[in-house]
């Protein structure tokens, strides 16, 4: 696939709904937009693909509104849109479901659904019309769920719903989806799917940005790259395959990375009988039992809230067990922080990077000793040693292709793949014997994740065990020696990659599977 425009032709008889015109947007001296013209098509749904930092997120801020462009124009349905003002793009019949969702825990799904849409000086809210409504968008195109129940209540696929609703009970007739699947189990998707096709059917017109390319190709009916802020391809997804985007992306070939299968090494965690509550008393983790070999990635699958965080917190050293054995490296856990965990082997990649894997406002070279409190390398009577922390940089820099940056950079100007690699780079380097990889590649294009899990290759093959924490089953199928899923605090049994389904990995995702707990020794030839 060239970097020109692959302009598919229009389908006869179809009616453009959404035009964007030369949009382009500037930050400074970064052109995040650049002259980005595009289509979208009545009852139909595109994917937008692009790199992180590809301008994909901008553009769709400047549709609804939330940006305004430098130049450039973007009309719906004939009539042009008014720049910077979000109630205009509603009204025009535009909806955007984010990512992270923007719902109010402590309120019922009709609350939440009908919040913002009646004026303050009403008398009173029309709640019985209002939730005839909610009830029959909700069958007419299968979004099942109970306008009564508390959105804390709600699993992860219901609050979804409740988004896609939100949008449509406005008169949504284009629907933004931003990573739509990310947090979805198999089942969840499958019920997506076949709810976006219902809604083409009926005439309504989907922007789809993702980057899990198998999902792009079973669900879109035409694909719109974009590569540093440009429109490099748009084209028929029926003329294209998942090797063809990804070079389009990132304006390479990508090879993804090859699992190689090693001999397991010896056992350097393991968890027996474990108990671990939260605040309120509730069980977070029960009578969990894992065993970690050396040279192997052990996946961990699951939607999220079902233990994933309280077991990143007690391998990560934040919390205690309240019941049952941790032995880590043949010798027992018995007290633990942080840095505890780290002086006896631990590699810890966090969940949020943004948020507690690095200090933005600080340099790379800065975040790469983060954690060598005291380290004599760097530090001596107190005093840093600059010249020697800015080399330690350099290096590791150019050993993990930290692209865009130089020692002094501030963190929070790097991409989300680059700023992942600066994570990684701090922990890989000291060699440890266990590593936490929690979502390592969440929210990254098709070549970062692949770069990423390269390094999670070669630190297994340098005798690490890895514990990966993901929602991404093609991943976890992908990069993994054995597969367990964690469901509401319970562990199922791991199984061999080879062996493992992803029917039945779904399946138990969504708590619908015969779940056999995991007891030490299960599943691994020790």
């Amino acid at each position: 696939m060239s970097d020109v425009d692959e302009a598919a032709p229009e389908s006869a008889g179809a009616q453009s709904v959404l035009r964007l015109n030369g949009v382009t947007k500037r930050f400074g001296a970064l052109t995040a937009n650049d002259a980005v013209s595009l289509d979208l098509r009545s009852g139909e749904i595109l994917a937008l693909l692009g790199e992180n930092g590809a301008g994909k997120t901008t553009l769709m801020s400047i549709l609804f509104g939330h940006y305004v462009a430098d130049e450039g124009s973007i009309e719906a349905f004939g009539r042009l849109l008014p720049p910077g003002k979000p109630k205009a793009a509603i009204a025009a019949g535009i909806g955007m479901v984010h990512q992270h969702f923007t719902l109010g825990e402590n309120l019922s799904v009709l609350d939440n659904i009908v919040l913002g849409t009646e004026p303050l000086w009403a008398p009173r809210q029309q709640r019985a019309k209002a939730r005839a409504r909610v009830v029959e968008l909700a069958e007419h195109f299968g979004l099942a769920v109970d306008p009564h129940r508390l959105v804390r209540d709600l699993s992860v696929g219901e609050r979804q719903r409740v988004e896609i609703l939100k949008a449509l009970y406005r008169g949504a007739r284009v629907l933004i989806l931003d990573e739509p699947t990310a947090v979805l189990a198999p089942k969840e998707i499958e019920t997506l799917f076949a709810t976006l096709k219902t809604m083409v059917a009926e005439g309504l017109s989907i922007i789809f940005i993702s980057h899990k390319l198998n999902e792009v190709m079973a669900i879109a009916d035409r694909v719109a790259v974009l590569r540093q802020g440009k429109l490099v391809a748009e084209l028929p997804v029926a003329g294209a395959s998942k090797q063809s985007l990804a070079q389009a992306m990132v304006g390479r070939p990508v090879a993804p990375p090859v699992r190689h299968p090693l001999p397991p090494g010896e056992v350097v965690m393991q968890l027996a009988g474990l108990m671990l509550h939260g605040e309120a008393g509730q069980p977070l983790l029960e009578d969990l039992h894992l065993l970690l070999y050396g040279r192997e990635i052990l996946g961990i699958a699951g939607v999220s809230g079902n233990g994933q965080g309280a077991l990143a917190a007690l391998i990560s050293g934040l919390r205690l067990p309240d019941g049952g054995s941790f032995d880590l490296l043949g010798a027992p856990v018995k007290q633990t922080s942080p840095l505890a965990m780290q002086r006896r082997g631990v590699g810890r990649i966090p969940e949020d990077r943004h948020a507690i894997g690095v200090v933005g406002d600080l340099s790379v070279e800065e975040n790469l000793i983060l954690e060598a409190s005291g380290d004599p390398r760097f530090c001596t009577l107190g005093l840093l040693r600059g010249g020697v922390i800015r080399r330690h940089a350099r290096a590791l820099i150019e050993r993990f292709d930290i692209r865009g940056a130089d020692p002094t950079t501030t963190t929070r100007a790097l991409s989300g793949g680059n700023m992942q690699k600066v994570i990684l780079a701090r922990v890989l380097s000291e060699k440890p014997r266990v590593i936490l990889a929690n979502q390592p590649t969440r929210g990254l294009d098709v070549g970062a994740a692949a770069k990423v899990q390269q390094l999670l290759f070669e630190a297994c093959a340098e005798g690490a065990g890895i514990i990966l924490i993901s929602e991404d089953l093609e991943e976890l199928l992908q990069i993994s020696d054995r597969i367990a899923v964690l469901y509401r605090g319970h562990l199922s049994n791991p199984v061999p990659v080879e062996e493992a389904s992803l029917t039945e990995l779904g399946l138990l995702m969504s708590g619908h599977g015969e779940f056999e707990a995991y007891r030490e020794g299960a599943g691994h030839a020790a």
